[in-house]
């Protein structure tokens, strides 16, 4: 469930509430100052909320000192095995603490690191991967891996209660998606601190971003989470903090920068999608409004498919279709639709509205009924809205009459009166969805 807790990284709220925060971390040896303040740069300019560092060596430290000077994020200190490096990381000015208490040296240590953070003002984040287990929970690991990973999570989080220390947030993550989604979801209900999730070690861009979407998406729709890393085999880390926000926008639960859709394409194209929507995703990088695009194929699909989208076109073989908010702006000769979207767009946003000119609109609708009429036996959206809306109101017509009082009543309908589509209209296995 949602965490109630909240804490902050920086200026940066987890938790509580707060939208889901986008993480990333260098991939850069930390002391080479150079390397590392410029890739936080280009993942702070990717859309990151907070950066994390890995911190090995005292050299590390010395390096970070600038960092978090220079760095537009806040920036976590990557702590493991040695103790004093996260002292020395709090002191250096890290405006959290990653930290493992399995494998730090003992409750004792973990006590100085907590009463170093506390008097700082520095929260921490705790928690376990699946290869690193406490050795008293393997045999739960060879038995339920899950309650073994939920077990060690909320035994460090009793640790540092019981070291009146509560200003962190918890991970728990395993390379296994469907372990990492049963443990968070059981570790929510056990627990109210903020929730930071990840696939670890979830591979290279292609899978490990599909295992990421999958796993955390899977997380974020249950309302599980508050702050995530995607964990990608690239040294291009602004990569992960892109498919990041791409999963966040699918789940409408954060907006940044334009959202891009596609049909996936068919035997009816007439026309080369592939360059096209690979030129319209690279030109939508410079924009940073939430204007959402759509590329359909083929004008067979009309508009209906995207009429929810601020701006759209459809394609044929020598014209296309641009199009706003389900509303025909204008037909313009196919290789200049990408342009011509382009313009619409900037004008657009430069006035604040879409501008509409009816005449070219009202050629732009002719031209697409003329193309449904030349393909009139598919059933496009707009025909099935159509049916739909002629067969509403012919129930209404027919399933409705005025009482005594003048007060209009529902009367059943005979199946027989009904219009219903056959396998051949709608070959669908009896299953039809509603379009508007």
């Amino acid at each position: 469930m949602a965490s109630r807790r909240q804490i902050h990284v920086g200026s940066v709220p987890i938790g509580g509430g707060a939208p889901v925060a986008v993480q990333s971390m260098t991939k850069t040896e930390t002391a080479d100052l150079e390397a590392t303040k410029d890739q936080i740069r280009r993942i702070a300019e990717a859309g990151a909320d907070i950066v994390r560092v890995a911190v090995p060596r005292n050299k590390d430290i010395e390096a970070l000192k600038e960092i978090v000077v220079d760095s537009p994020i806040p920036v976590i200190a990557d702590i493991h095995f040695n103790h004093t490096l996260a002292l020395k990381a709090i002191d250096a000015g890290a405006h959290c603490i990653r930290l493992n208490p399995g494998n730090i040296g003992g409750p004792e240590k973990v006590r100085q690191v907590a009463d170093r953070a506390r008097a700082a003002g520095v929260p921490m984040r705790i928690g376990v991967n699946s290869g690193s287990l406490p050795r008293h929970l393997h045999e739960l690991e060879r038995e339920d891996s899950v309650e073994a990973l939920v077990r060690a999570a909320v035994e460090f989080v009793e640790l540092m209660e019981s070291l009146r220390f509560e200003d962190f947030k918890v991970s728990i993550k395993s390379t296994s998606v469907p372990n990492t989604i049963a443990s968070n979801r059981l570790l929510s209900e056990r627990i109210d601190y903020p929730l930071h999730l990840g696939i670890t070690e979830a591979g290279t861009r292609w899978t490990g971003s599909l295992k990421s979407a999958v796993g955390l998406g899977t997380l974020l729709a249950d309302g599980i989470g508050d702050t995530m890393r995607i964990s990608l085999s690239t040294f291009h880390a602004e990569e992960e903090v892109k498919v990041a926000w791409e999963i966040l926008k699918a789940l409408k639960l954060r907006e940044k920068g334009p959202v891009l859709i596609a049909c996936p394409t068919c035997g009816r194209l007439q026309f080369d999608m592939d360059t096209v929507v690979a030129d319209i995703e690279r030109r939508l990088e410079r924009y940073e409004s939430p204007v959402e695009v759509a590329v359909l194929g083929c004008a067979v699909n009309g508009i209906g498919e995207a009429s929810h989208a601020d701006f759209g076109i459809t394609g044929a073989k020598d014209e296309g279709l641009i199009f706003a908010h389900g509303k025909p702006l204008r037909k313009v000769p196919t290789e200049r639709l990408v342009d011509e979207l382009f313009a619409e767009i900037d004008r657009s946003l430069q006035v604040g509205q879409t501008v509409v000119d009816e005449r070219k609109s009202a050629e732009g609708a002719e031209w697409l009924r003329r193309i449904e009429d030349e393909n009139a036996g598919e059933l496009t959206p707009e025909r099935l809205a159509a049916m739909e809306a002629a067969q509403a109101a012919a129930e209404a017509e027919a399933g409705a009459a005025p009482n005594g009082d003048g007060e209009v009543i529902a009367l059943p309908v005979a199946a027989a009166e009904r219009l219903r589509l056959d396998e051949t209209a709608s070959p669908t296995a009896g299953r039809r969805f509603k379009r508007g």
